[in-house]
């Protein structure tokens, strides 16, 4: 597609929700999209979802394959082309598998309505895809469809899937309505699809898997007459036009003279409100119009942050990088706003907007972090939703998917999404917010009572012991600083003293955070080496990596060693100890190590920022740079673990710029070494620009700091100095030095 003719189309287009004015002649066209490749992380663990979609929209359309296991929990995989069908919703760069719901399948002749096995094609709808000519970009997928010959192109807006499929072979052609395969752990409960019109089919697809009590209703329009639908019903007879069931299948028998085109509206609560969406964002049928649309979205999303760097590499990096952090959190109400609630409720607009797929304990540290600097309009939507969920189930949300608890992951960590909205003035019932906070951490599920009870969590008295309770200990870190920003000294004081309740871990003679009993005693054997999944005292870690889990509370982590000298230390020996992990059933999440640090997974994400706060800012950029140099790449394999909803990337993104927030709830971003040499951020309240001076590989250390054009001369920067806009310069060279 050529950019200059977006221009002409864009303003064409009277579709809902996208404005268009008439750039001046002398613009100049951002091209940003063209750094965007979403292979890198469709290799190796990344699991990230590979298809058609807009910033932050529930439709996410794209081809899932035949296995369901832990590589394909995106549905889609480098390594397999294989395709059963192209849901409209899928998860990216999750370590478990839902969604893939309202699967449409195009096909001719005679097939077996069934998922299949690989082994054999007849055993069910699936086909091989051509990946010689699959086309992937922000907002657009297409590829061939080798049993079937079937081209097969796809786009989206942020509600509505718009299809478009050629048939090659136009005898017996159909498209298949797949409501029985969801994504890996996924299983319907029921459905139903009614044929309402000579174009429209209707209906939905319950689920319980993940998300154990799923809602998805859909409407689908034809471009042409549907000559008949025949409904399959719990593997019975096909009967005409309308079925409900467990199970169900649905072929659309079209005429394929010419391209057959399908736009599939999705809606949490309501066919009714599917209809809505429909008629609000896609009304026509300009497929062409609305891939240009979707390119603009994202042009204009990934615009939040224009760069400069050395090399395209590092800006396809940087950019696919920006763009995954934006496919989730993804808007979960209809666009009226009604919503389907925590409660299990259908809830009618209440003005703001809300989300799913919220992977708490991933995104605190990094993709929230760099969500509240250059998304600043979403964040009091954003903030709502976290605390209506609250207000609904009772509690912050931990991981929470289409209106579900999943209780996924160790940890309060919506509790220090909200104590950062709020001390960053993101919040403005600051009141509820804060009931919000404390209440849901003097909760006595999910081993809080035991906490409460022996003011730690003991590992004779739950799995993941260590873990659990430091990151429970980070969210009482969070919640004291919410406190001491409201001026509630006493619940300041309770939660700071409660937040250090990871101290009881720590052993001074090994120098390692470890499990300890009801008794006191340190639990044995002791390996620091050593990980059982899920089954000791740790979680999708070791005791290397979680003795340096206190982002919240460098002083105490100092405090333990004795000396920022003996924690510098042990952080050295860190990054140099040898790559292995042992046992029989080692966690596959803890990847991507250099030495023991592991950043393939989100609880070493901030150790190397302790060394600028250690006074060794030269340390922090050497490691910086080996994990850009190390752990990511433009290559299908880019990234060292899960993309996990944004979190591996936001890493990079804020790395990039030359900082990260080290405590995820006090607003301060430490710096290390950016990896771009200038980048001009949209803003809170207007422009922030950064600029690296001299920058280049040799050249990777800080030598000093000017904030609006004044020497700086501290290890961090403010979120206030960030959002209110300014120019941040740094002076780099080649020898290592402290400018603090």
């Amino acid at each position: 597609m050529k950019k200059q003719l977006f221009v002409t189309t864009f303003c064409s287009l009277l579709l809902a929700g996208y404005g268009c004015s008439s750039p001046q002649a002398n613009d100049a066209v951002q091209d940003l999209t063209q750094y965007v490749d979403p292979y890198i992380g469709s290799g190796g663990h990344g699991h990230v979802f590979v298809g058609a979609n807009v910033p932050y929209g529930l439709v996410q359309l794209g081809p899932s394959s035949i296995p369901q296991e832990w590589d394909w929990t995106s549905g889609y995989h480098i390594s397999d082309s294989t395709v059963i069908g192209f849901p409209h919703m899928h998860l990216s760069g999750t370590g478990i598998g839902d969604l893939h719901d309202i699967t449409l399948m195009p096909v001719t002749g005679e097939v077996t309505y069934a998922r299949g096995v690989e082994s054999d094609q007849t055993s069910g709808l699936w086909s091989y895809s051509d990946r010689s000519k699959e086309v992937v970009k922000p907002g657009y997928y297409a590829t061939h469809l080798l049993r079937y010959n079937v081209d097969v192109e796809l786009t989206a807006t942020k509600r509505v899937g718009f299809h478009k499929y050629t048939f090659n072979q136009k005898e017996n052609a159909a498209v298949v309505f797949d409501l029985q395969n969801g994504g890996c752990w996924d299983s319907p409960t029921k459905a139903y699809i009614n044929k309402v019109g000579e174009k429209t089919i209707e209906g939905y697809r319950y689920s319980s898997g993940w998300a154990n009590d799923q809602r998805v209703f859909f409407v689908a329009e034809f471009s042409e007459p549907i000559t008949s639908l025949d409904v399959i019903v719990d593997r019975g007879e096909a009967v005409a036009d309308k079925g409900e069931g467990k199970i169900i299948y649905a072929r659309a028998n079209v005429d394929a003279q010419k391209p057959v085109y399908v736009k599939v509206a999705l809606s949490p609560t309501s066919i009714e409100n599917a209809k809505l969406n429909m008629q609000t964002e896609l009304p026509g049928w300009d497929f062409e119009g609305t891939i240009a649309q979707a390119d603009q979205a994202w042009e204009k999303a990934l615009g939040k942050i224009n760069m400069e760097a050395s090399s395209d590499k590092t800006k396809k990096i940087f950019y696919t990088a920006l763009y995954h952090t934006m496919i989730a959190p993804s808007e979960f109400c209809d666009v009226n706003g009604d919503y389907y609630g925590a409660d299990h409720q259908m809830h009618k607009g209440e003005g703001y907007k809300s989300y799913t797929t919220m992977s708490c304990w991933d995104t605190y540290r990094s993709a929230h972090p760099l969500m509240s600097i250059i998304h600043p309009e979403m964040m009091k939507d954003m903030m709502w939703a976290f605390v209506n969920i609250y207000k609904q189930q009772g509690k912050l949300p931990v991981w929470h998917l289409m209106g579900c608890e999943t209780d996924c992951m160790v940890g309060n960590p919506g509790v220090i999404i909200v104590a950062d909205g709020l001390n960053k003035g993101y919040i403005e019932d600051t009141e509820t917010a804060f009931e919000a906070l404390k209440n849901s951490v003097m909760l006595d599920d999910r081993g809080q009572d035991i906490r409460k009870q022996y003011g730690f969590i003991p590992y004779d008295k739950m799995k993941e012991s260590v873990a659990n309770d430091m990151e429970y200990a980070v969210a009482d870190g969070a919640v004291a600083l919410a406190a001491k920003k409201l001026g509630k000294t006493e619940d300041y004081e309770y939660f700071f003293k409660r937040s250090r309740s990871y101290m009881n871990f720590f052993d001074k003679e090994t120098g390692f955070m470890r499990g300890r009993g009801t008794k006191g005693e340190f639990h044995e054997p002791f390996n620091p080496f050593a990980s059982t999944h899920r089954d000791d005292d740790y979680c999708e870690g070791n005791a290397w990596q979680y003795t340096f889990l206190t982002p919240h509370d460098f002083e105490g982590l100092v405090e333990c060693f004795g000396s920022k000298e003996a924690l510098v230390k042990k952080m050295d020996e860190l990054f140099v100890a040898e790559a292995k992990l042992d046992g029989a059933n080692t966690s596959p999440d803890i990847s991507g190590l250099i030495g023991q640090y592991a950043h393939g997974n989100e609880p070493s994400h901030h150790i190397i920022y302790f060394y600028t706060m250690a006074g060794e800012p030269a340390k922090a950029a050497d490691r910086v740079r080996d994990v850009y140099d190390m752990m990511y790449s433009d290559q299908p394999d880019g990234l060292s673990g899960n993309e996990d909803v944004g979190a591996m990337s936001s890493w990079y993104v804020l790395s990039s710029l030359g900082f990260y927030q080290l405590n995820p709830a006090d607003g301060r971003y430490v710096f290390g070494s950016p990896n771009v040499d200038k980048a001009e951020l949209n803003v809170r309240d207007g422009k922030f620009t950064i600029i690296a001076h001299n920058n280049s590989k040799e050249n990777k250390y800080i030598q000093s700091i000017k904030l609006n054009g004044q020497p700086y001369n501290k290890a961090w920067i403010e979120f206030e100095d960030i959002a209110k806009g300014g120019t941040l310069e740094y002076e780099m060279g080649a020898t290592p030095a402290c400018w603090y």
